[in-house]
């Protein structure tokens, strides 16, 4: 089954928020776009839920958070949801906990991981996190990587005037590392407002990616990927993912989301047209009629950056 919605965009891939819990306190967090709640939902619940996603034709799983890797029940949640035999189940982490839970999470059928780290210096990961966890985090990612999860991508947030200095530096790391680095656009959706510092903050790509065009062998677009551009170089890779008021990024959006407390996100940038799924499977809804409140959310869809007419 094929899904799409009001734009022809297909829906691939579901994006699961299992906890809104975190074991550091990034200063510029916009939780995945997502009003944070204390609640979680069983790994029952997220198995069903992707289950009636399964046939509805999603062929991707991300487990997200907060950080997936502080629920002690990690490891039942991944091996349930790849029962499912979906082409990829995947987690976001920030790679803390990485080391402890690597192999036991391939043994459960995670496929691959992407682990945010924007700074190779300890004092910028104190000042960003507040903690000082940054030889935990490259423990878990030489973890990752020796067990077999693969593409181990890295997730830097670039910011102006704290990390866009270290972005070659993280580049050459990650090489080194047989890691692929993702560039990330900081973020600024309806919980996390303030302009003044978004305007402080918010690093203008542009430049660094015309360096990157002139010095790499190839570039590749992912169209079912938001149309975002892979750049290979030096035996790397760099990824860039740039949201914001991009219409290229929203008109190739493929991805559902799933709130903590089990409610359905169509865009990460609103939280104006959410649906309900966890109460009415809790009042005892049928998979057909999830599938319906599944559909409901799909129509809600609509790109956020839109082409503007000439």
């Amino acid at each position: 089954m094929k899904i799409t919605d009001n734009y022809e965009r297909p829906l691939i891939s579901l994006r699961i928020s299992i906890t809104n819990r975190c074991n550091v306190r990034c200063f510029y967090c916009h939780h995945d776009g997502i009003i944070p709640q204390e609640y979680e939902m069983t790994p029952e619940e997220i198995f069903r839920i992707s289950s009636v996603a399964r046939n509805l034709g999603v062929k991707k799983i991300r487990l997200s958070g907060g950080e997936p890797l502080i629920r002690k029940d990690i490891v039942d949640i991944v091996r349930k949801v790849s029962a499912l035999n979906f082409q990829d189940v995947s987690i976001t982490t920030n790679g803390t906990l990485l080391q402890r839970y690597a192999q036991t999470l391939i043994d459960a059928g995670l496929k691959r991981v992407n682990i945010s780290l924007d700074t190779l210096n300890p004092q910028t990961y104190r000042c960003i996190t507040k903690k000082d966890y940054l030889e935990q985090v490259k423990a878990g990612i030489r973890s990752a990587v020796e067990v077999g999860l693969y593409p181990v991508k890295l997730n830097m947030v670039v910011m102006k005037g704290i990390n866009d200095q270290e972005i070659w530096d993280m580049f050459h790391f990650c090489r080194d590392q047989g890691v692929i680095l993702q560039l990330i656009e900081l973020l600024q959706t309806e919980n996390c407002t303030e302009s003044d510092f978004f305007d402080e903050y918010h690093y203008d790509m542009n430049g660094f990616e015309k360096e990157l065009k002139e010095l790499s062998d190839r570039v590749k677009k992912r169209p079912f990927m938001q149309d975002r551009k892979k750049y290979f170089l030096e035996g790397g890779e760099i990824e860039v993912v740039r949201p914001m008021d991009n219409t290229k990024f929203c008109q190739n959006c493929t991805r559902l989301r799933i709130t903590p407390e089990g409610k359905i996100k169509p865009c990460l940038l609103r939280n104006d047209n959410l649906v309900d799924l966890i109460e009415p499977m809790r009042r005892g809804y049928s998979d057909e009629q999830l599938k319906e409140l599944f559909l409901e959310a799909i129509d809600n869809r609509e790109p956020y950056f839109q082409e503007t007419p000439h």
